[in-house]
């Protein structure tokens, strides 16, 4: 069913006219987007996105009341439902004017082949002019996990978008390394650069942490590397 959904969802996009990543129609006063890259704030601020090469997308319904709800995927293998993630999300947003609002909401991430890998987040953030800023918590088995994230805006010096990342993690019991050290606590962070240039997605990205050496092999936080890591990567719209 998760998979029907989402070729339903893909299919629709790219039958759109449209020469981007989004779609939007307005049903009665909802507005539905379909995506292969991210759109929500702060939902989206906090789900995978770096995905290459694999399937991802979603979709996000909003009201003009302030309530909505979305679904994402940063892996839709059709062909091992194992590595099948489906991430969904709930919550309201308000804007006062143009240049303050505020944001609550929550977040299941799934795998449905795999539901001991199952966790939840709540989150909250404002926005102020066009910049977005956010921390978000989640209680998940053996350990608890908090997120910062800001999203700058375009900085109209260069004209690239900014978004920063900064996660704290809490093990309930501390993990005994080979060594004989232990870890408890660590933290990791991510800074993401991107620019359009030509029709062309030009981002560029560095995420680390602060486990080093064996410590790594306890790794699982935002980034999918647990020591420093640049990427740079292109990418172009087909439709």
């Amino acid at each position: 069913m998760y998979k029907f959904l989402f070729l339903l969802g893909l299919g629709l996009l790219l039958s759109s006219p449209a020469l981007a990543q989004v779609m939007r129609r307005d049903i009665g006063d909802f507005e539905l987007k379909l995506a292969t890259t991210p759109t929500r704030s702060m939902a989206q601020g906090l789900v995978k996105t770096d995905s290459v090469g694999s399937f991802h997308g979603g979709l996000d319904l909003s009201h003009d009341s302030g309530w909505y709800i979305g679904q994402w995927s940063p892996n839709m293998d059709l062909f091992d439902a194992r590595n099948l993630e489906i991430d969904s999300y709930t919550g309201f947003k308000h804007v006062f004017d143009d240049k303050l609002g505020y944001e609550l909401g929550m977040i299941r991430f799934a795998r449905p082949q795999n539901s001991a890998l199952d966790r939840h987040q709540v989150f909250a953030g404002m926005s102020l002019f066009q910049s977005r800023l956010g921390a978000a918590l989640g209680d998940r088995p053996g350990r608890f996990d908090g997120t910062l994230y800001a999203d700058l805006g375009t900085r109209s010096l260069l004209g690239v978008d900014i978004t920063m990342k900064y996660g704290n993690h809490d093990l309930d019991t501390p993990v005994t390394l080979a060594n004989g050290g232990n870890v408890r606590v660590f933290n990791d962070w991510s800074l993401n650069l991107t620019r359009p240039w030509l029709g062309i997605d030009l981002d560029l990205s560095y995420s680390g942490s602060s486990l080093r050496g064996q410590a790594c092999s306890l790794y699982s936080g935002l980034n999918s590397q647990c020591d420093g890591y640049l990427l740079l990567k292109a990418s172009r719209p087909l439709f």
